[in-house]
Parts: C-alpha cells; structure tokens; sequence
C-alpha cells in the first residue's frame, strides 16, 4: 500500500522540517522520529491549531494520551522526540520555553537477551543450512546460514546486512565495507578465512543461478532486486529456535535476530578474559569494530553472565594474589 503522506501541514510543519534537516546534519537518521513527529503533526490539524502560542503542556499530554503504548520504553521515544522538537524550538527562540511537562514512564523491566554460545550458534547456521527452497525464495538454506554467520561471527547490525552490496565484499583483502550505516558513517569489517569461504561459496552459487552479480547487486536478495526483509529473518530465526529447543535462562526472553550481535559482543569480551587480555584496554577497539561513537554505546551489549562472571572473579583473584605476595614479600 502506497502512504499518502503529503508533508507536515500544522503551525510548525516548517519548525519541524527545520529541525530534522538539523538532526540529520549531525549524522542521525531520525527516520522513526519523523514517524512520531507526522503523527504530532496530523493531531495539531485536527485540532486545527492555527498558532504555535496554542501549543500548551495540556495539548501535548492529549496528544500522548492518544497515542497508547503500552511498553514504557516506547511511550519515552514517543516522549524524547517531541521534547527534543520543543527544546530546540526554544532555543531558535520559536518559543518562550518548552510546553512539554510530561514525565517519562519508569521502565520496570529490561529485555534480558538471549546470548547464543558457539554451541548454539554453530547449532543454529547447520539448521539454516538445512532449510528447502521454495519458488520465489532460491537458496534459501545458503542465504540465511550466511547472513546469520556475518551476524554472529561479525557483530554486523540486521540493517547493515541486509543492505550490503556485491561491490562491499572485498574477498581478496577479507573486509566488508559497511556503508552509510548508522550515524552516517561508513567502516571497514575485516573477516576470517571460514568468513571469507562462507561468502565466496554463496556468492558463486548465487552467480551460477542467476548470471554475473554486478558490483551494485543486493549480497542477500532471492529475486535480485529487493532486500529481504527484516521481519523474514526474524520470523525465521524464531522457527528454527523453536525447532532446535533451545533453552532460554530463567528471566530471559526468546532469541531475537539482534541477539547475535550482542551474543557476538559478549562472547568476545569472554575470550579476552580466557586469554588474559585486559577488557578495558580493547573495549575501544570493539566499540570500533561494532561501529558505535563511543564506548558507553558498547557496554550496553556487555550483559553479565555466569561464565563471564566467573572469568572476571579469576582475573580479580590472581590480580589480589599478586598484590598479597607483593605485600607479603
């Protein structure tokens, strides 16, 4: 179904359009945040508000209010984006101060995610491997094994799969380059030989099928022209979860596409640790590989988990015990 989104036409269509293209040229996509913003917009018409002065704190609660949701951490987006909107509108001096009052939601429970071990990762990719064609979905086996082994074995986003090109597989040098990804940056993800064997068998088979890729060619694509899309992944990691019966912690939740990039996150925070190698002086170097700005955005994937725990209790008992020797001497 085609939108039939005409642009934003209340008394601050052009505020709106004004402090997107200022996101956006800080490096943010604020695609879903145009989203929340078309919906303040079309709720500013129908209340046929012809003056910004008419934007009070009672206005933007019923807006919220007419916009349920019922996960905390979906109300705050709804929250932060148009707070944001108004903080900068008093800051380009639009307005005398913000009207926004609301308080956000408490989150009371976070989504534990589901940390694949190489166990169940390897458990996972042989299932994929294993699953039929269909008439409009060719190597469908082939195709997903390798998307979810770039997930797990890469830490690589759903998106930045899903959307790379022929042309970003350099197999000669092992790097992917990841383009244009999130916050506008782009990056290079070097890979190993199992990695590099993976991709230059799905790329030949893919070739063999449907004639020579050209550089500008979808990597993963069953018809060669769309991508595939997320919710395809999702639901087909789901049934091959379900299939394999894999345990989930008491507390956790169903795996999740995204949970192999932090299962990669966390699985390599814990061979540092098995190798005795210092966490903290390499979390930059992960942040870098993830692609995150900072290495605050890193730590979140870095969920405590009993053997990471227990790697760290060593590493903390040798360090006291070097100390006591030290003192004892």
């Amino acid at each position: 179904m085609k939108s039939n989104w005409g642009g934003f036409r209340s008394v601050i269509a052009a505020p709106i359009e004004r402090f997107l293209a200022h996101r956006r040229a800080l490096g943010c996509r604020f695609r879903t945040e145009e989203m929340a913003l078309r919906l303040l917009d079309r709720f500013l018409v129908q209340r046929e508000i012809k003056m910004i002065g008419e934007i009070q704190p009672e206005l933007l609660e019923a807006f919220l209010a007419s916009r349920p949701r019922a996960r905390p951490r979906s109300y705050n987006h709804l929250l932060c984006t148009v707070r944001r909107l108004f903080d900068w509108l008093v800051v380009q001096g639009d307005l005398p101060c913000s009207p926004v009052r609301t308080r956000p939601r408490r989150e009371t429970a976070q989504r534990v995610p589901f940390l694949f071990n190489a166990e169940q990762a390897r458990r996972l990719l042989a299932a994929a491997a294993r699953l039929p064609d269909r008439p409009k979905v060719p190597l469908r086996g082939l195709t997903y094994r390798t998307m979810f082994a770039l997930l797990y074995g890469l830490g690589l986003r759903v998106g930045e799969v899903v959307r790379l090109r022929v042309g970003d597989v350099d197999l000669s040098r092992q790097l992917l380059v990841i383009r244009d990804t999130k916050f506008s940056k782009s990056r290079l993800v070097p890979f190993g030989p199992r990695i590099g064997q993976l991709l230059a068998d799905y790329l030949a088979r893919r070739a063999q099928r449907s004639g020579p890729l050209s550089a500008e060619a979808l990597v993963f694509s069953f018809d060669g022209r769309k991508a595939i899309s997320l919710t395809a992944m999702g639901q087909t990691l789901h049934r091959l979860c379900a299939e394999l019966e894999l345990p989930i912690p008491p507390g956790g939740s169903r795996p999740r596409v995204h949970d192999l990039r932090h299962s990669f996150a966390v699985g390599t925070l814990l061979r540092w640790y098995r190798e005795g190698i210092d966490p903290s002086t390499r979390l930059l170097h992960l942040s870098t590989f993830l692609g995150h700005a900072d290495p605050a955005s890193t730590a979140v994937y870095l969920t405590i988990t009993p053997e990471l725990l227990a790697q760290a209790s060593r590493r903390f008992e040798r360090f006291v015990g070097k100390k006591l020797r030290e003192v004892l001497a």
